[in-house]
C-alpha cells in the first residue's frame, strides 16, 4: 500500500470514513466495526479531532495521518511512503514521521520510505 501525494483521499468522505473504507471493502467488515478500528488508529496517533473532517478542511499533517492510516489498516505486507517532505511541507517531517511510525510499529510489517538520496541522513538506519 502506498502513501503518496498522487493517491488522494476521497473528498466526499471524512477522515474516519476514508480509513474505514479499506476493511469494509477488503474484509467485508461491517461499517461500525471498520470505523471503530479506524478510530482506534486515530486515537493512537492523537488525531481523533480530525475524524469528521473532509479532505479540503485538513492541514498537511492531518491529511498525511489519514493516508498513512488508510494504508496501515489494511495490514499490507509492504507500506511505501513516497516523498514525505512533499506530503508534510509545513513541518520538520522526519521527527513527525518517526513519532507516527513508532506508535504504529506493531501494525506495520515492512516499511519503505522513498525519498531523494540526499535526504538519506534524515532517516535512522533499520
Amino acid at each position: 500500500m502506498q502513501v503518496s501525494a498522487e493517491l488522494p483521499l476521497r473528498a466526499n468522505l471524512s477522515v474516519l470514513e476514508n480509513i474505514a473504507l479499506v476493511p469494509q471493502y477488503r474484509d467485508n467488515a461491517p461499517t461500525r466495526q471498520a470505523q471503530e478500528q479506524a478510530w482506534g488508529l486515530l486515537d493512537r496517533l492523537g488525531q481523533t479531532g480530525c475524524a469528521d473532517l473532509r479532505d479540503p478542511d485538513l492541514d498537511s499533517e492531518q491529511r498525511f495521518v489519514a493516508k498513512l492510516l488508510r494504508a496501515v489498516i489494511g495490514r499490507p505486507s509492504i507500506i511505501v511512503i513516497e516523498r514525505p517532505g512533499l506530503l508534510l511541507p509545513d513541518q520538520p517531517y522526519p521527527d513527525f514521521l518517526a513519532e507516527c511510525l513508532a506508535k504504529l510499529k506493531d501494525e506495520i510489517n515492512t516499511l519503505w520510505i522513498v525519498d531523494y538520496r540526499w535526504n538519506a541522513p534524515l532517516y535512522p538506519p533499520t
